[in-house]
């Protein structure tokens, strides 16, 4: 019998046998020597070191997903059929297939906090689209209000508050420039005047409760899109990203709202080149409140000891 007709584990120690996934062969590591050819690779070419990333690069269905109904894992009883895709006879398999189905459909809705949970995503994926947002802040805020949900947080509160926050988290988290009020904006509680000390409120609740680390958002992220909803020219960008950065040098910036120091500094940037856009016009666009605007644009005038700025 010539070696090869031997089994790879004989030829060459158990330990030593690689598979090569892409060409489907086992090759002994020590000789070289081809073990096996057109080997049917069974397992993923490829590491998972936790359960998230294994679900991830699984190639069985879609990967779970926070921004999904049940992550995206649901179960389903089929239609009447038994094995060997023959129809089910009989009045009495029928029925108890029916009831199946329909004790399945209840069960998924039962508990109260996936229903929340439920319409909590509906209404994030409604924002989402409108605020033309990516997906991983979907994702994101989605995880954020499911761990809220499983935690207890947002029993009493209104959905569409903790959404908001969810989302303003999300966008914080990830450094996106995008303020609670154009958050609201799509709110259908929008015209209330609490709802954004709301907002404000539970994103509060959420970074402490949740220990979300939330990273500092420089307010030149918000000039670039600022100025491009004004079709302001470059020149202008340039000056109010000065402004700003000599603000955070005079001490300016702390503890303020990134987005209204942008608005702000776009603002005198503006005069300067004489385009005369109004306060009122630029918060819209900022996403913050015209006297959020006009107590940053004092306070800036003030350290920098700008005078003729009106």
């Amino acid at each position: 019998m010539s070696s090869n007709e031997y089994p790879p584990e004989v030829r060459c120690p158990p330990d030593k046998i690689v598979l090569d996934h892409q060409r489907g062969v086992k090759i002994c590591a020590e000789t070289g020597e081809v073990l096996e050819e057109n080997v049917i690779v069974e397992e993923g070419e490829w590491r998972a070191y936790t359960p998230e990333e294994r679900a991830r690069r699984s190639r069985v269905g879609g990967p779970v997903s926070y921004a999904k109904p049940h992550m995206g894992v649901e179960a389903q009883i089929g239609p009447y059929r038994e094995p060997g895709s023959r129809k089910i006879r009989g009045f009495s398999k029928k029925a108890e297939t029916l009831r199946w189905q329909r004790a399945s459909k209840l069960g998924r809705v039962m508990s109260g906090v996936e229903k929340n949970i439920g319409q909590a995503l509906t209404l994030m994926d409604d924002i989402v689209a409108k605020l033309d947002l990516p997906d991983s802040i979907k994702e994101e805020a989605a995880r954020i209000y499911r761990e809220a949900a499983q935690k207890g947080l947002t029993r009493g509160r209104s959905v569409e508050a903790m959404v908001a926050a969810s989302l303003y988290a999300a966008c914080r988290r990830h450094k996106v420039p995008c303020g609670i009020e154009e958050i609201i904006r799509y709110l259908k509680t929008a015209q209330e005047t609490d709802i954004k000390r709301e907002v404000a409120r539970n994103y509060r609740l959420l970074v402490r409760d949740l220990s979300i680390t939330i990273p500092v958002v420089e307010p030149e992220r918000f000039i670039y899109r600022i100025a491009s909803s004004l079709n302001l020219p470059e020149q202008v960008v340039v000056d109010a990203i000065k402004i700003v950065m000599e603000a955070k040098k005079r001490g300016v910036s702390s503890g303020k709202d990134p987005s209204g120091l942008a608005a702000a500094a776009l603002y005198l940037a503006a005069l300067k080149h004489g385009f005369r856009k109004t306060q009122k016009e630029i918060a819209q666009i900022a996403g913050v409140t015209e006297v959020t605007v006009r107590n940053r644009y004092k306070e800036i005038t003030t350290a920098l000891k700008i005078e003729g700025a009106v």
